[in-house]
């Protein structure tokens, strides 16, 4: 990574001096959320190889990303989930998908309480029930394609909005029957109770789950090479931890996470990091992204989470700079 930084920092230097972004960059993650690009955070590839000191803010839910964005405290979000990046650019917040940050249908569900005994071939018992999901996010799209695949009516239940980590609390309380969420909620969740459906099971009833890295579609227009510098990093460190898995990156990865090796490991051991050619495939961002995103809003118009969704995602997805960092 420090040998990918240097050859191409003095190009990015020159680029950057005269970018409406001037002295610094704000990007939005996760904590708890282990991912390669935390190894390159932590060796500053990022500061290197863009010229300019990346400054991180560490946010909760993806809904708080798109706010951020908004208001131009952040200008772009690593691992955004999708829900959200929809809800905002339904809602006509012009934001741009930049890449498939991370694929992980086994890291986000949703865990009924283990005294309700209640799994897959009795989930109908759910109705009436209290469920703390985090609203507009990834975790609140996959609850309800769950709900509609066992047929219990979101209008019979208490829905509370929590983020992973306060639903986990909930949940351990007796607070909420079950919750919806991902991460390291997702795994404090899991103490206290079981999943309905496998990661695969989800798969297969169309249920994908994947995060993007996003931006405000004008910040990319202005500043597409230094875009296109910040995704080749990412692709550069994701390769680098695809091929080797190494102790050390996993420290690094872990301590900026927030997390336990032990956990971080057990976490990311779900995620899969796409190389850039499979990213700008039709499975991904070639078109199929564009229409699941379609998809969730529609879904999300049904359940009357949003006012309308737009008649297409195209223009939400912007695959010019990662096709030039590859």
């Amino acid at each position: 990574m420090r040998k990918f930084a240097t050859m191409i920092s003095a190009s990015a230097m020159a680029l950057t001096a005269g970018m409406a972004v001037a002295q610094d960059l704000t990007v939005g993650y996760f904590l708890e959320w282990p991912m390669p690009f935390l190894a390159a955070k932590a060796d500053g590839a990022y500061d290197a190889a863009l010229g300019m000191k990346v400054n991180w803010v560490a946010f909760e839910t993806g809904t708080a990303m798109s706010a951020a964005m908004a208001s131009g405290d952040v200008q772009i979000s690593i691992s955004q989930g999708v829900p959200p990046f929809v809800v905002a650019a339904s809602a006509g917040q012009a934001l741009q998908v930049l890449d498939v940050a991370v694929s992980y249908s086994e890291n986000d569900n949703c865990v009924v309480a283990t005294a309700l005994e209640i799994d897959k071939d009795s989930a109908g018992e759910l109705a009436g029930k209290k469920v703390a999901v985090p609203m507009g996010t990834a975790a609140h799209y996959g609850f309800l394609r769950q709900m509609a695949h066992f047929k219990v009516d979101p209008a019979s239940l208490t829905i509370v909005d929590m983020a992973p980590t306060d639903g986990a609390a909930a949940l351990a309380q007796g607070e909420v029957d079950f919750a919806c969420g991902y991460g390291g909620g997702l795994a404090r969740m899991k103490e206290h109770g079981n999943v309905l459906l496998t990661g695969a099971e989800k798969e297969e009833l169309g249920i994908l789950v994947f995060d993007v890295t996003s931006a405000p579609a004008d910040f990319v227009v202005e500043n597409e090479e230094l875009v296109s510098d910040f995704l080749a990093v990412t692709a550069a460190v994701n390769a680098e931890w695809n091929a080797e898995h190494s102790p050390e990156m996993l420290a690094k990865i872990a301590a900026e996470s927030g997390m336990p090796v032990d956990a971080a490991e057990a976490s990311i051991s779900t995620f899969a990091f796409l190389p850039v050619e499979e990213q700008l495939s039709p499975k991904w961002l070639g078109g199929n992204a564009q229409s699941f995103m379609k998809g969730v809003a529609d879904v999300f118009v049904e359940a009357g989470s949003i006012g309308k969704a737009l008649d297409s995602y195209e223009a939400a997805v912007n695959t010019g700079p990662l096709a030039a960092a590859q």
